[in-house]
């Protein structure tokens, strides 16, 4: 155990910003000028009202959303929404999902217990080892709409440009790569993420869904899976998760005004990747990655050495050198190392220098 900050390579909950946690604690037990922390006061307060108008203005700005995007702070993860989506947007209609590994599976699985799905592309045949080509989406005009998730956490790989489906509403999931780059949300009807990445702490998931495909929700859904009547009360039919949205509204701070913009953390995100892929393909062989080049993901890199041996003699090595949560996810074994916003540029270097060093004396 340790009574210090580590590098924390966790692929979610993840690693926060030290800037972000710094001025939580500062806050915590006192919100200035208010007397109580945001944890004790009401969501109906005009202090709370201002942190989540603030959030969302933050995401706004951050992600260019059009005027005719509403931002929804929701709660239930992306698991909900891989229920809440196609009962709101199917309309009796069938949706088209693209699946590339364990979170898309997932989500065409939970919604074909809604209503009907046509499952596109499956990657298990190429061990979701990279994304789809255009020429092999063969898209339906008549669609609901198209789901695709842009980062699979877990096999790591990455759309590094999306489908285009027309006039059929693309949805994505992008909970583990959203704030990593710019993107065009223009292209999504539904563009959503949990936050426990990139946005914040667990308990809060953002939706940005086009105005026009709020029409779709059936009256015959309860309120809070109801998308139109959620935006019409501003994410407050219920008590929001005040806290998770403040810590929202410290990291999109953080983005905007201590990185710079997205374009600097995309820029930013490309170093890291590039100096963690470099040292695998620069090992000879003893560390292999997963995805295939062109897919790879910014966010998470599951890699692999020689034998499960060395798999976790790797792990517990670098646990006392001071690297933690390298674990692969318990569906794929490996390592796995998630590079995500908060990882800073050094904590990659002391695990790229690390692997060189483990790799000469047990190679």
């Amino acid at each position: 155990m340790s009574d210090r900050r580590l590098y924390n390579f966790s692929a979610g909950p993840a690693a926060l910003p030290l800037p972000v946690l710094k001025k939580a604690q500062e806050e915590l037990l006192c919100l200035p000028n208010v007397g109580a922390s945001v944890m004790e006061i009401s969501h109906r307060s005009k202090t709370f009202e201002a942190i989540l108008d603030a959030a969302e203005a933050n995401v706004r700005s951050l992600l260019n959303v059009p005027e005719n995007y509403k931002i929804l702070f929701l709660q239930g993860g992306a698991l909900l929404q891989f229920g809440m989506i196609p009962m709101n947007l199917l309309g009796g209609k069938a949706a088209d999902y693209v699946i590339t590994g364990s979170w898309s599976k997932k989500a065409d699985s939970e919604a074909k217990i809604v209503g009907k799905v046509n499952t596109l592309w499956d990657g298990k045949s190429v061990s979701y080892k990279r994304k789809p080509t255009d020429a092999e989406l063969k898209l339906n005009a008549d669609a609901a709409y198209a789901y695709i998730c842009s980062n699979e956490t877990i096999e790591g790989v990455q759309f590094q440009a999306f489908p285009n489906t027309g006039n059929v509403p693309l949805v994505c999931d992008a909970s583990s790569d959203i704030f990593s780059k710019p993107i065009d949300i223009s292209q999504f009807g539904l563009y959503y993420a949990c936050a426990q990445k990139n946005a914040g702490p667990a308990g809060v998931t953002l939706v940005i869904i086009r105005d026009d495909l709020l029409d779709r929700s059936p009256d015959t859904l309860p309120s809070l899976l109801h998308y139109k009547k959620i935006a019409e009360q501003k994410s407050m039919l219920n008590t929001p998760p005040c806290f998770a949205i403040y810590m929202v509204k410290l990291v999109t701070d953080w983005l905007q005004n201590d990185m710079g913009g997205l374009e600097k953390v995309y820029a930013f995100n490309k170093e890291k990747a590039a100096l963690l892929y470099d040292t695998i393909d620069n090992s000879g062989g003893y560390y292999t990655g997963h995805a295939e080049k062109e897919y790879r993901s910014l966010m998470n890199v599951p890699f692999r050495l020689p034998s499960e041996e060395l798999d976790k003699r790797f792990e517990a090595e670098a646990k006392t050198a001071g690297l933690i949560m390298l674990s692969g996810h318990r569906s794929v074994g490996g390592l796995r190392a998630s590079i995500y916003n908060a990882m800073p540029r050094e904590g990659v270097v002391a695990l790229c220098d690390f692997m060189r060093d483990f790799a000469g004396k047990n190679g």
